[in-house]
């Protein structure tokens, strides 16, 4: 189970989901301007993301935006990506190991094909909960806060409130199926290399059921998502980030990419990409693992005070 020895008792449910929500919350304010660099970058190639600047790899991207328009222009969309977070990421983590044990039949030692489908599961059903808060953060990331262009959004509740009157309830979740596709590839990829990787240093005894081995597992399962995922990712942020009517559907997106841009496309933001979620892994899981045993432990004192 991630995050867990096995001689632990496993933690509640509530525990699980909050602290993997309070832990993804964390992360973020961490990795947040690599995560607004990756999504520059992938929709450049697009007339309408350009606006005359060229962003040059991630570095080059975060200095071009704090010398055009500020340092704040690095967190645009945090708060809609905290409220993303507080949804998403308490299912799709917080719920990974009960559904693992649903479909395992409540066995130790799940296979890796159990251990994907159930990745897969909870990746499916935090977007389902989430979408509308990522469509808000990939615009307010993507939008410039340059004198003279104009701003698509002044606020995250006025964002969700004008996407509503003007695109409907498919405005704001827009993009859901290849955020499933991609979510899914990410979530199975993450937790499941998570877990292996993990089992596989404490079953050679590598090191301890500690920091540096947690380290270590999150970094290389950051590594392998972001090249399993990176091409979805790319057609994801870009179409919900499309207006009206610049592309018919998901595939549409990808087609135009592909025929207009070529294959390399997919893996704009491939750097930042990774640089964002290995980093936020490696955050998110040590911190995941500490607030979770802190809670536990607090649980156990509460009713244990003797």
């Amino acid at each position: 189970m991630v995050g867990l020895k096995p001689s632990d008792v496993p933690p509640p449910l509530a525990v699980k989901m909050s602290s993997a929500g309070l832990a993804a919350c964390i992360a973020d304010l961490f990795t947040f301007p690599l995560d607004t660099a990756k999504v520059r970058l992938q929709i450049q190639g697009e007339k309408q993301a350009v606006e005359g600047i060229r962003y040059r790899g991630v570095f080059g991207t975060i200095a071009t935006m704090v010398r055009t328009e500020g340092p704040r222009s690095l967190y645009n969309g945090l708060v809609a990506g905290l409220q993303r977070q507080v949804c998403f990421a308490s299912v799709r983590i917080g719920l990974y190991d009960n559904v693992k044990n649903f479909y395992t039949g409540g066995q130790e030692n799940a296979s890796v094909l159990i251990r994907i489908l159930a990745g897969c599961t909870t990746g499916a059903m935090a977007v389902s909960f989430a979408q509308p808060t990522d469509v808000v953060k990939v615009r307010f990331q993507a939008q410039m806060n340059l004198d003279g262009v104009a701003r698509r959004y002044n606020g995250t509740m006025q964002a969700y409130k004008h996407i509503f009157q003007n695109e409907g309830m498919r405005g704001l979740w827009k993009g859901t199926l290849p955020n499933i596709t991609r979510n899914a590839l990410v979530n199975c990829t993450e937790l499941v290399t998570y877990d292996l990787i993990k089992e596989a240093i404490l079953k050679h005894k590598l090191l301890s059921d500690n920091l540096p081995c947690h380290f270590v597992s999150a970094f290389g399962a950051g590594f392998v998502t972001t090249v399993i995922a990176s091409p979805v990712d790319v057609v994801k942020t870009r179409y919900m980030n499309s207006p009206q009517g610049q592309y018919r559907s998901a595939i549409n997106c990808s087609w135009t990419m592909m025929t207009k841009e070529g294959p390399t496309a997919f893996y704009k933001g491939f750097v930042p990409s990774f640089l964002r979620l290995g980093s936020w892994n490696v955050v998110m899981f040590v911190t995941f693992e500490q607030i979770k045993r802190a809670m536990m432990a607090t649980k156990k004192r509460m009713e244990d005070p003797n």
